[in-house]
């Protein structure tokens, strides 16, 4: 079959992400447009992938006017930017992928479901964490009945004290009405595997967690309003110049640093640190998102979970128990142990080698773009693992949960349309 034709609409961290992948398999697909506002984030995706320049587009709009010229649309638009490009893509007849989460509400998130389902065309969702190999692992295991029936789960996401920092208060995933939740932001796909992995859907939820320490009265005594200012930056673990300045003494300068500036040097990020969002002080910013958060859940059957983000970590992987009748596993993200309890035997199992070019998330990134490339070759939707429909429920257990948060209540599911809505619309006011 002839290479899928893809059109990236947002040159970012996942765009660019996304069509390294694509230029390390075309026989499976190429990037044939782009369209990105900024010109230097635009111009260095569309030269990596031999794009043409009348293929370059500075809105997405330019490119939805025009006859269809390519096949697939991969919108990795931040988070309030999502619906409209779908919207428009999907009734020209592109299949599409959209980056986590679908959208920031409930009703733009079945109004996306929706205009695919009309528009008959494959819609994917960036779950990529159940793509990995690692949780192809955890799932075969269990599907062995290595522990027995499950009867809970316990997952923690260590984000990491310098990524929240990077994301989720200097950067664009800091406010609520600029983007969404932190549950919603960072952690639907956490949620979305933990219905994965348990194999049931939820019937009741509650939450916990508040912004405690990014606000200005936790600063230091002296703390300036930005980090290339500040008398007490050598001594804070938040620093901007020692965070970034890590990158730049490793080589590394991809993600976080290429959101700073699109050819990171020590020029050009020192000059961003002065200027631009990524040198402010973290207790100076005008972040609002939870700082850590706690879920519970109860699922049918019975079976019940916890779900813990952190910003109050090391960077790292994900760590999970998940409690059987007969057994344990105990995932740290690299390894699967299993703890027999009849057996009185504990083995350990690895999952296969990723696919170097598609290493991030775990391999899960290039998982996820075989099965919808494959789903769109084919014309098959069943080959896209997690499709729309799917997806949204995940969604709407993320909004179950922050609504209990926010209420300080037990949330059963599935709940009214329009009591959420009245709960979504104040995130953005």
């Amino acid at each position: 079959m002839a290479p899928v034709r893809v059109l990236i609409v947002g040159a970012g961290s996942r765009g660019s992400a996304y069509a390294a992948w694509i230029r390390e398999h075309p026989r499976i697909a190429r990037v044939v447009a782009v369209a990105e506002p900024r010109p230097a984030y635009r111009d260095r995706l569309a030269d990596a992938c031999g794009v043409p320049p009348e293929a370059r587009f500075a809105d997405w709009r330019e490119a939805a006017a025009l006859p269809r010229t390519a096949d697939a649309a991969l919108v990795c638009t931040l988070d309030d930017a999502h619906l409209e490009p779908v919207l428009a893509f999907a009734a020209s007849g592109h299949h599409l992928m959209v980056e986590k989460p679908l959208a920031q509400t409930r009703a733009d998130c079945e109004a996306i479901v929706e205009a695919a389902r009309r528009a008959g065309v494959l819609l994917g969702v960036g779950h990529v964490l159940r793509h990995a190999p690692y949780t192809r692992l955890v799932r075969s295991l269990l599907d062995a009945g290595r522990i027995g029936t499950v009867t809970g789960i316990d997952h923690v996401e260590p984000v990491g004290f310098w990524h929240q920092a990077h994301s989720y208060v200097r950067g664009n995933w800091r406010r609520t009405d600029e983007a969404a939740p932190m549950l919603l932001a960072k952690s639907c796909h956490d949620l979305d595997w933990i219905r994965h992995v348990v194999g049931r859907e939820p019937t009741a939820v509650s939450s916990f967690g508040s912004l405690r320490h990014f606000r200005p009265e936790q600063a230091p005594p002296g703390a300036a309003e930005r980090c290339t200012e500040c008398p007490v930056e050598p001594d804070c673990a938040y620093s901007a110049p020692r965070i970034y300045g890590r990158f730049l003494e490793q080589g590394a300068t991809g993600w976080p640093l290429d959101v700073l500036t699109p050819e990171p040097t020590a020029e050009s990020v020192a000059e961003a640190l002065r200027t631009g969002p990524y040198g402010r002080c973290v207790y100076h910013c005008d972040n609002d998102v939870v700082d850590r958060q706690v879920v519970a859940l109860e699922f049918g059957g019975g079976a019940t979970g916890t779900f813990t983000m952190t910003a109050f970590s090391r960077a790292g992987h994900r760590r999970t128990t998940v409690f059987g009748t007969g057994g344990e596993l105990h995932c740290d993200g690299e390894s699967v142990t299993v703890d027999d309890f009849l057996a009185g035997t504990t083995e350990t199992f690895k999952p296969e080698a990723a696919d170097s070019a598609g290493a991030g998330h775990g391999g899960g990134d290039g998982g996820l773009l075989s099965a919808f490339f494959a789903g769109v070759a084919a014309g098959d939707p069943e080959l896209v693992e997690t499709g729309g429909e799917d997806a949204l429920r995940s969604h709407l257990l993320v909004f179950a949960a922050e609504r209990a948060r926010l209420e300080r209540r037990v949330v059963e599911l599935p709940e009214r349309t329009e009591q959420t809505e009245e709960t979504e619309g104040s995130w953005h006011r």
